[in-house]
């Protein structure tokens, strides 16, 4: 009987007791655009100052919510040309993943699987605002993960007043 499939072993061709993360959606969390300045000249340079931050919560048993928080602020010459802030949110799903990688899987995989999306919104609202689009460079979200740690440690170190 080639037919049967062994009980809770696979559904769809999928082994359901292996490791995996499902995106459930993802979605504008919070836009800002703010476009005090106009470019004047074309070849002037704009200095632009990109902070990322990432959190993640649980939000029911095997339900995750990552938030990628981008930060886009630029000048040039000392003139506030625009400052950008977006927080792209995904629904992850996050079924069989050991604990001890938890973390890992929603600060350094998940950010990696929205990144694409934020520098869309990012280029295409800079490029709305009369500016060239900005395209971010790729994010190492690892190196990014592996700081945070570093801080948390050195944070921890230091004794409590």
């Amino acid at each position: 009987m080639a037919d049967e499939l062994p009980p809770e072993s696979s559904q769809n061709g999928l082994d359901t007791d292996a490791p995996r993360v499902q995106v459930i959606g993802q979605y504008i969390k919070d836009l800002s655009f703010e476009n005090p300045g106009v470019m004047t000249g074309q070849n002037a340079r704009p200095q632009i100052e990109l902070n990322v931050d990432l959190q993640a919560r649980q939000v029911e048993r095997e339900h995750f919510e990552v938030e990628l928080k981008l930060r886009v602020n630029a000048k040039s010459e000392d003139r506030a040309l625009f400052l950008l802030e977006l927080v792209y949110g995904g629904l992850f799903q996050l079924h069989n993943i050991p604990d001890e990688v938890r973390q890992q899987v929603l600060l350094i995989e998940a950010p990696h699987i929205l990144f694409p999306f934020a520098r869309r919104i990012v280029a295409d609202i800079v490029r709305d605002g009369g500016m060239p689009p900005l395209m971010i460079e790729p994010i190492d979200f690892s190196a990014l993960y592996r700081a945070k740690l570093g801080e948390m440690s050195q944070g921890s170190a230091t004794p409590q007043a």
